[in-house]
Order: structure tokens, then C-alpha cells, then sequence
């Protein structure tokens, strides 16, 4: 008889787009096959050693994310999001949605004859193409995948510590120059946003000379046994967007945007093999582009200032456990979880004056609400707003945004 083989095939599962299940996660097809020369051959003869014949790779993403909102309707984020996105978007952010990864890390855990015993260093294999042969032998294991990480700009912002403890790995970003001012006691500059990451981790997965879990395939004459494993995503996309009302009366007031805004509040790191958030919290900095006379609700004509952002999420858990059919029980543990965090969204904007001015938002409940991402909408009628001076000054009394000059003055207003 030959010797048994493993055959990893990995599908991308978006196509079964499913109505009950709205799940985004890739397919891992574990695929344990033993050739031979008869139709069911004496399994004592199998040799102690299995040779693994690693990954096809099929995936295509087809849509931005999943997300069931409140009482099981279907969150329709498209009807929400009024910035667009265009070729100049695409060239300066990338593509709306996630990019279909083109390879993947394998890393292989031997617990030996111990279901979930301590890891030691792992196999480690890289994935690209179809086939990459490898070998198990019997006993347990703990198999961790993820995708190879793609920096647009050829700069990776996500670190990945695998060698604190072999138990888990972690992924996180690092420190940008950029001060956090607002929603951060910990930390005093942002950090950069990770890349898109999906991973999916299997534990005691046995393989032992008598082929315990495998059935016979007639047609294929070899003995199957198949494991799925889902790869969900570890990396959230929020589309922020700021509705400017009123901003072209008697001339524009706000003429543009210096690029730069931040999302605080959010996890600073993720363990990659349960999906689980760590509990500090960081400010995380984008890139933003305003756009002029968008069409908005009943024909009004506005301009706006969008951007594209991937944080790890809420800290404390594992958002792609929370079930959006379950909003009411998901959103409490959310609560539960996020209960001594908020979450501000602020953005530079530039007045037709020359001043540069920071407006700062609290999106906290909206960002709970969207707790697998999604769009987060602010709106402000430019009637409101002063111009910002070297001068300083104040109007309203409200406190849900201010704007700040470059000397530090503020002004408050109401939205």
C-alpha cells in the first residue's frame, strides 16, 4: 500500500453566499487520502510517517463584508454610503472591499499522543499555487493558517509575534508620529492600520495508524477523510464619512482636507488563533479625501469627506463570533466588552481662510452598532461652524464636536 497522504485544499466560500448563514470566511478543506492498491486495504500496514501534499487555493471575494442588522434584516451598507468610490479613491485606499489573497503561512503544531498538549516550534509552510508537499506524523496536531500579508505601499503595518510562547500567535501595528489627542490615556501618538488578515486554527487533529475518521472512496480507490477549517476575517473595514451641509453658501468654508484623520478606541492587537481582541486600546490614523456637490437625500447637494479605514475592532473579543441574527445577544456582550472605551473620529479639515482645524465626533454607540464594520456616518451643518482665527472664540454650547485651530483654541457648537 502507498504511503497515506494529506491533500489541503482551500476554497474561498464567499460564492455560497448563504441567507440563513451570511458568514465571510474562506473554506480550508482538509482532504486525508490513502492510495492503494485494492479496494480496502489492511490499514496495520500503513506507514508511521504521512507525507502532506498542502493547499489548492481558490478564493474570490465578493462582497465587502457580511452583516445581518437589527432583527435579522440584511445591513445594506451601499444605501448608507453617499462618498462613492472612484479610480482616484481605488489609487489613493485600494479596493472597497477585501483583495483575494494569492498565498498563505501554515504553521503545524506536534502535540505527539496529547490532544491540545503545549505547542513546541512549529512545521512552518508557505502556501502559493496548489501543491506543497510536507510531512505528519501520527499523533496530534494543531494546524494555525492565515493569508500572506499584502502592503499596498511595500510597507507592512501588521507585526506578528510567534515566538513569546508558541501557544499563539499575535498580530499588531506599530506607533505612527502622529499625536492621539482624543480617547486615549495609554497611548499618546496612533498607530498604523493593519493590513486585511484572515486566519483559522484547528486543534487535535489525529492521525493514527488505523486511519480512525477516514472513509473509502470507491471511485478514487483511496481512503478520505476531510477537515474544515474557516478562515474569518481579523481585520474590520469602516467607511467613515463626514456630510458637510450648507458648506457652499456664499462660498465654500471648507475648501479641503489635509489627509489625515484617526479612530480611536479600537484593539490594539488580535490572537490570531481564536480571533480574540487584546484589551488595550489605540488610536488608529487614515487617510481622508473630501469631495465637492455629491448628491445627498431629496436631491441636496453637499460635500463630503470619506475614507476607508481596517482596525482588529472592539477590544475584549472576537467579533466574527458575535451572530448578527442574534443582534440583541451580540450587541450586549459588545456593550460588555467595550463598556470603559469610546471611540472618537476626528478629521483635519482646511478653511477657506488657510486655517487648519481638527473636528472631533463621539461615534461610540455607532461603532458598537457596526461591530464587524461597516459605514459610520457624521453630519454637520457648516452653518454652525465658525471659521477658525488666530483670534480664538467660541458658539453654542453642545458638546458632541469641536473644532480646534492650529494654536489649540476650541469651539464648541451643536451638530
Amino acid at each position: 500500500m502507498s504511503r497515506p497522504y494529506i491533500y489541503t485544499r482551500m476554497r474561498e466560500s464567499l460564492r455560497r453566499w448563504r441567507r440563513e448563514g451570511h458568514r465571510v470566511y474562506y473554506v480550508v478543506l482538509l482532504m486525508l487520502t490513502v492510495g492503494s492498491c485494492t479496494i480496502e486495504p489492511p490499514l496495520h500496514t500503513v506507514d508511521p510517517h504521512v507525507e502532506l501534499v498542502p493547499p489548492t487555493v481558490d478564493l474570490e471575494l465578493e462582497v465587502l463584508w457580511d452583516y445581518l442588522f437589527h432583527y435579522d434584516v440584511e445591513y445594506e451598507w451601499e444605501k448608507e454610503w453617499w462618498y462613492g468610490w472612484d479610480s482616484r479613491d481605488e489609487e489613493l485606499f485600494g479596493k472597497l472591499g477585501y483583495t483575494e489573497p494569492k498565498a498563505f503561512e501554515v504553521r503545524r503544531y506536534f502535540t505527539h499522543d496529547v490532544p491540545y498538549g503545549r505547542h513546541d516550534a512549529p512545521l512552518r509552510d508557505r502556501i502559493e499555487g496548489q501543491v506543497l508537499q510536507s510531512r505528519f506524523d501520527f499523533g496530534f496536531w494543531d494546524i494555525l493558517v492565515w493569508n500572506e500579508i499584502y502592503a499596498p505601499d511595500g510597507v507592512q503595518s501588521i507585526r506578528l509575534d510567534e515566538n513569546t510562547t508558541y501557544e499563539y500567535v499575535t498580530a499588531y501595528t506599530g506607533q505612527t508620529m502622529r499625536t492621539a489627542r482624543y480617547g486615549n490615556t495609554l497611548y499618546t501618538r496612533s498607530f498604523y492600520q493593519p493590513e486585511e488578515l484572515f486566519a483559522a486554527y484547528e486543534e487535535a487533529i489525529e492521525i493514527n495508524e488505523n486511519l480512525d475518521g477516514f472513509t473509502f472512496d470507491p471511485e478514487r480507490n483511496v481512503w478520505v477523510r476531510r477537515l474544515e477549517m474557516l478562515l474569518h476575517p481579523l481585520s474590520y473595514i469602516y467607511l467613515p464619512q463626514l456630510i458637510l451641509h450648507h458648506n457652499n453658501v456664499n462660498g465654500r468654508k471648507v475648501t479641503g482636507v489635509d489627509g489625515d484623520g484617526n479612530l480611536s478606541g479600537m484593539a490594539r492587537a488580535v490572537i490570531m488563533n481564536t480571533g480574540v481582541t487584546t484589551s488595550d486600546a489605540i488610536t488608529v490614523n487614515f487617510s481622508t479625501r473630501m469631495k465637492q456637490d455629491l448628491s445627498y437625500k431629496d436631491g441636496e447637494q453637499v460635500d463630503i469627506v470619506g475614507a476607508k479605514l481596517l482596525t482588529f475592532g472592539i477590544t475584549n473579543l472576537n467579533p466574527g463570533d458575535l451572530d448578527t441574527r442574534a443582534y440583541d445577544a451580540s450587541y450586549s456582550k459588545v456593550l460588555e466588552a467595550d463598556k470603559d472605551n469610546r471611540h472618537y473620529l476626528d478629521m483635519r479639515l482646511v478653511f477657506n481662510n488657510g486655517a487648519d482645524s481638527t473636528i472631533v465626533f463621539d461615534v461610540t454607540d455607532e461603532v458598537r452598532r457596526l461591530f464587524k464594520g461597516g459605514v459610520i456616518t457624521v453630519e454637520l451643518d457648516m452653518d454652525t461652524v465658525p471659521i477658525p482665527n488666530r483670534g480664538g472664540g467660541s458658539g453654542g454650547s453642545g458638546m458632541d464636536a469641536v473644532v480646534e485651530d492650529e494654536e489649540e483654541e476650541e469651539w464648541e457648537f451643536d451638530m
